[in-house]
Order: C-alpha cells, then structure tokens, then sequence
C-alpha cells in the first residue's frame, strides 16, 4: 500500500534526503510546510504537494485530511525542523494521526522522551528516528565481526569528525546551543549513537574542550575507551584534506585500524526507511542512550588533558 507523507522542514539542509527516500520506497509526498518559501526543489518529485508557510495552517490541513476519505489520510509525517522544534512536531504528527520519521536528534533533553512516550500510548502511533549509521553496509560488517569476537577486552577507539561550517552556522539557530544541543549534540549525535551500538553503554565521560565551535574527551564505553574529538572549524581539517579540496573528514580507528566507512552515504535514509516499514525502525528506546550521553558532556565539568585527550586536541 502506498503511504501518504508529509514533511516539517521542508527548505532544510536534511528534507532532500527525505523526499528521495520517499520517493525511492515507493510513496507519495502530499503535504509539506517551512517558514521559507524556497522550495522549489519539491516539483522534482511531485506538482501536487500541498505546501504552507504557517504549521497552524499545515495542522488544520492534516486534521481535515484526517478527517475525510482513508485514501487521502496521511500515513507518516518526517520530521526534519530545527532540533528544538522536534519533540513539537512529534506531538502534533500523532495527534492528526500519523506515525512520524523523525531526524535526529530526536529531543536535545532526555526528559522529553518519557512524555513523548506517554503520547505514543495515548494515541497508539510511533515515532521512528534516523540512525543512518546503523545501516551502514561497513558499519553493519564491523558490528558483525565484534560479535563474533566475543571478547569482553575494552577496544581503544578514535573518533576524528570535522564538519566546515562558516559564519552562516553561528548565526542560524544550529549556533545556539539551547536550539541544537551544541556540537557534540548537533553533529556529533550519530557518531555516539554508533559507538554504544558497537560497544555497549557509556560509563565514565570527561571533557576537555568545549567551545562553540569544537569539542573533545574521552568516554568510557563497556567494551571500548574512545577519544573524541568534533569541530565545524575548517581550520581543523587535516592538511591531507585540505589539499584534496575537501571539506569534511571523518575518521574512527579501532585498535588502531581505520574503519573505512566515506562511501555509501547517499542511500542511508532509504535503508532507514526501509527498515521502518518493516517494522524494524529505531524508536525511542534506541535513542536514549545517545541523547542521555550528550546531554552528560554538555553538563561536565572541563577536565585537564591527560593521557587519553585526542591527538588533534594535543596539537592545538
């Protein structure tokens, strides 16, 4: 059965990697709303998708389709607003009736999970959220070859992620730490979400660094110690990268092994997607971990380096 979609965020950086997902699993984009009126990009997927400026006026349009024939209902709406606007558009998704795919992270404060689960109950429908790098086919691999390890030892792991942003980011709401959550939050979420799936719940966690633009410690995981470091400073991109006119490097070591994982990005939303309709999406429950352990290096105290500080925070 085709399922009928509508999307919250329509202008944003993330929205085209949900209409392709929509499209490429074989539904229907009928609804969309955004502040910003540039999306022109939706007549690439379809002429007919109702579109609005105001969430009030997109709210009552949903209400009155969920009113009226079941063809017409919508099936799930994708979150993919700013991250404080997310537990928001969760609620209003399932209160007109649809289950909801929603970016990560899926709240900034822990706390908002429990009642977002009380609503879930209330009005029987589920929010799914987007942990592309679970579906990773390397990732998937490595998952697969710990496990098979079998082996308690605690793993040394790496994490190295620099994203460039210019000044636009501090300005626009991603900049404002009570709207993203910071940078550990806001482009680190997925790596940590990762890292627990890979190896286990987080113990004990110091910070070294944390500035609006950078942040770094280590975090000790059940089966692994990971030194961490992200930054949007294109400043901090090795000279390797900038020299190949790259704007992006990321990097995870395990044991001293590059995890090799810079392909194969382009379909991860549709292999989430996917999953969710199989009735194997990640829920709430998946997210917490993530979202608990962030929350805890936005509140830590900043430590003094010591033996388990990043490389790249040694050389700063």
């Amino acid at each position: 059965m085709t399922k009928n979609f509508a999307v919250i965020g329509a202008g944003g950086y993330i929205a085209p990697r949900h209409f392709r997902a929509i499209r490429d699993t074989g539904n229907q984009l009928v609804a969309a709303v955004d502040p910003k009126d540039a999306v022109g990009i939706l007549d690439q997927y379809s002429y007919d998708v109702k579109f609005f400026t105001e969430i009030e006026r997109f709210d009552r349009h949903l209400e009155k389709l969920r009113r009226g024939p079941e063809l017409n209902h919508v099936h799930y709406v994708s979150v993919c607003s700013p991250n404080y606007l997310h537990d928001a558009h969760c609620r209003l998704a399932m209160r007109v009736g649809a289950d909801v795919i929603c970016e990560k992270p899926l709240v900034i404060n822990p706390w908002n999970l429990e009642a977002l689960q009380e609503i879930e109950a209330e009005t029987q429908r589920k929010i799914n959220t987007v942990l592309q790098l679970r579906v990773h086919p390397e990732l998937l691999k490595l998952k697969e070859r710990l496990k098979q390890e079998n082996s308690t030892r605690q793993h040394d792991v790496v994490l190295s992620y620099v994203t460039s942003r210019g000044n636009w980011y501090h300005v626009s709401w991603k900049g404002q730490i009570e709207k993203s959550g910071g940078v550990a939050t806001n482009i680190g979420i997925h790596f940590f979400d990762l890292l627990i799936w890979l190896f286990g719940p987080a113990g004990d966690i110091r910070v070294y660094h944390a500035d609006e633009q950078r942040m770094s410690g280590f975090i000790e995981l059940e089966r692994a110690c990971v030194r961490w470091y992200l930054s949007v400073d294109h400043q901090d991109l090795p000279e390797t990268t900038k020299l190949a006119n790259k704007m992006t490097f990321r990097s995870i070591t395990v044991d001293g092994q590059e995890v090799e994982f810079s392909e194969g990005f382009t379909d991860l939303h549709t292999r989430v997607y996917e999953k969710t309709f199989a009735g194997e999406g990640f829920g709430i429950e998946d997210a917490h971990p993530s979202i608990d352990l962030t929350y805890r290096i936005r509140q830590a105290k900043i430590t003094s380096m010591d033996a388990y500080a990043h490389p790249f925070l040694k050389t700063r």
